[in-house]
This record gives structure tokens, sequence and C-alpha cells, in this order.
């Protein structure tokens, strides 16, 4: 195209793989490997003389596809896509760091990935350094000489905290290290790292990008250069992206856009209601024009997102009961889904992390998640107002 396009037509319309059968739809290629036409024509794929397929593990037609259209929508040279949001984390850190290196991370990281750092890859060596999500002194303050990545989430799990990306970029690239960020709650359609100068845009394809709840999915996309050393590694490990999942990202893509603006809107309206009710401590949506960050929000974010955390007066026993009191959303952990959901984060999403370690990332136990929507925004309303009320009553 000579014309520069608008991310919905992207969302579309870029990279299909075309097949000679011109099928209008994305084709799924359920094959785990390709066929050569000649001994030469394979040692040449094997040695990546030529461009083409060998293995599903290494590449297949319709992950190529999905990968393609998810580093278009990220503004980035290329992308690779994984098994797992989880996959693509862990392919972001391993890839770029070994023994003796040190990672800054933010402390307000969703609990499955606190745990893999503080778990696992400090296991191997990597030294590790927690800090505020927003005090951009002590991401400086922790920078060493073996620095090699810095690696948050924005908006953070589930606090909404925003970080300032353009200038912890500058901070990380001055040191010689990499900034990796998981944009899993904002998605491409609500934000793009890299214009604000990351390296490395995660995303958990499992949440928005597919939009359902029916597959699992990773993509990670940046500099071909970096994406390249990346898919390396996910082909050594085995993270690949099945074909199939990918077939259905690529479907969730077309409507990525116009569900997270719905979404938005509504998450939008249920903050602000829930900032009017006696029975919530605090609400927490980078979208309300009081968040500690809306400054920033605004500028890195095209909406304040589709997740909405709030505190209920009563502790655990209060939060429980709101969710068992709940009719319309649904009492799981995921978010991005068109069916909102609501969960109890202390006990579920950061459920293993120590009591401490929750504390000091401001997770309380009175601390409910709601992942907003496409119902009737009135309709979910009515809904927490109901179990809200039942907080009064008892």
């Amino acid at each position: 195209m000579t014309r520069k396009l608008h991310p919905q037509t992207l969302a579309v319309r870029a990279g299909k793989e075309q097949t000679a059968y011109n099928e209008h739809h994305q084709a799924l290629f359920l094959s785990s490997s390709f066929m050569f036409d000649s001994a030469a024509d394979g040692a040449a794929l094997f040695a990546q003389q030529k461009e083409g397929f060998t293995y599903s593990r290494t590449a297949n037609p319709t992950v190529a596809a999905f990968q393609k259209r998810m580093a278009v929508l990220d503004g980035a040279e290329a992308g690779i896509a994984t098994a797992t949001g989880m996959a693509a984390v862990q392919a972001a850190i391993l890839t770029f760091l070994s023994a003796g290196d040190h990672l800054i991370a933010s402390r307000s990281l969703f609990g499955t990935t606190m745990g893999f750092l503080t778990g696992h890859v400090s296991r191997f060596g990597i030294e590790i350094t927690l800090v505020s999500q927003t005090d951009l002194a002590e991401w400086q303050a922790a920078v060493r000489p073996n620095t090699k990545m810095f690696f948050l989430e924005t908006p953070s799990n589930p606090l909404n905290e925003v970080a300032d990306l353009a200038a912890l970029a500058e901070m990380a690239h001055a040191c010689g290290a990499l900034l990796a960020v998981d944009n899993s709650f904002c998605s491409s359609a609500l934000q793009q790292p890299l214009a604000f100068g990351v390296d490395l845009a995660i995303q958990s394809a499992t949440k928005a990008v597919d939009g359902q709840g029916r597959v699992l999915g990773g993509i990670v996309c940046g500099r071909a250069d970096l994406v390249k050393q990346m898919a390396m590694y996910v082909n050594a490990a085995g993270l690949a992206l099945s074909p199939f999942n990918a077939w259905v990202l690529l479907g969730g893509s077309e409507t990525l856009l116009l569900r997270l603006e719905r979404q938005c809107q509504n998450a939008q309206r249920l903050a602000e209601w829930l900032r009017a009710q006696p029975q919530v401590k605090a609400v927490y949506y980078s979208g309300l024009p009081d968040h500690p960050q809306a400054a920033l929000a605004a500028k890195q974010q095209q909406a304040g997102g589709i997740v909405v955390a709030f505190e209920v007066r009563g502790g655990q026993q209060a939060a429980w009961q709101v969710i068992d009191r709940v009719e319309i959303f649904s009492k799981t952990a995921n978010l991005g889904d068109v069916r909102s959901t609501i969960t109890h984060p202390w006990t579920t999403t950061h459920g293993k992390m120590t009591p401490e370690a929750k504390e000091a990332a401001g997770i309380r136990d009175g601390l409910l998640r709601l992942a907003v929507g496409l119902e009737y925004a009135d309709d979910l309303i009515a809904d927490l107002q109901q179990a809200l009320a039942s907080l009064a009553a008892e």
C-alpha cells in the first residue's frame, strides 16, 4: 500500500499468508512438518539460506501470519509467538540474561510472573532487584554494572499503576540494558510500548487478543535482531504456539480494537460508579482523572483499560461475600474476555506470594479485580450494587 492504514484495517488485513487456493480467510496449517522439493532444498531451508517452513516448532504459516499481524499492530519490525503469555515472559528474559547478570523488576507484577522471577530465574544465578513501579529514583538507584534488563508491566496487575516508559527506556539504554514491558492489560489496541523506546513488548494473547477465553498464546514484538534471538530460544525450548491457537488468535485480533473500545467505556462507567459506593474504600483505574499517574496514562494509553480494582471495607470476608453474591460476573481469574470476570487477587492471582510481598505491592485482602466485558454496563452496575448491598445488610 502507498498510504498508511488505520490500525483497525491492519487488524483485519495485515500478515495474511495467502496460498494458491486464494482463500479469503487465513488458512489453518495443521501439519507438524513440511516437505522439501529436493535434498538441496532441504539443506538450504535448514541452513536458513532461503525462506520457508520445515517443522512447526520452528515455523508454521499460520503462526507466521499471527506474528506478522501482531508486529504491525505493535509498530514493531518483527514478533515471535509462544504457547502462553508466561512462555513469552520466559523467552524475553532468558534469551538475554545469563548467570551473573542483573535484572531490575517492578514489585507490582502479576503473581505468576513474580513467582517465576523469584522462584526460578533466580535459581540460574541471575540477580534480581525489585523496585517501585512508579518511583524512577528507585530504578536508578538499583542499576549495577551488570544490569542487563528492566522488566515491568504497565498498567500493573491489579492496581493499575502506570510506569513512565520513555523515562525508563532512557535510563535502561544509558546503562546498556534492555527494557521489556508486559502489555497484557492494555494490549496493542490501547498502548504501543515500542513508541516510547521500549525494546520488547510482551502480551498474553490469551487475554484481549483472543477476547473470548478460548485458547492460550503469547507474543513478543520488537526489533528484528532481538526477535531473531528469541526465536532461536523459543524453538530450542519448545515454547512454540500451536497453529490452531494462532488461527483462533488471528480471528480475535480482527475485532480487538472494536471490543476494547466498548469494554473501556464500560470499565470507565463501573470505576466512576464504584467510587460513590459507601462499601468501597478505594478504586484503582488508570482512566480516572485523579489517578496518581493520570497525565502519564493519557500520554501512553488510548483509554483507561478494561481492568478495574477496588477495595471493600471488611477485608477478605467482605470481598468473598461480594464474589459469592454476583450473578453476572464470572468467578474466574482470566481477563480480556467479552464476559466480565471477578476475582480476589490475595487468594488467586497473587496467592502464592507471601503476605509481606503482597502488602509491599499494595495488594490487600479486601481487594477485588474486575475485568470488564461487553455486557450492558447498567446490568453490570446493578449486579455489583446488589452484591455490595449484602455487606451493609449483614
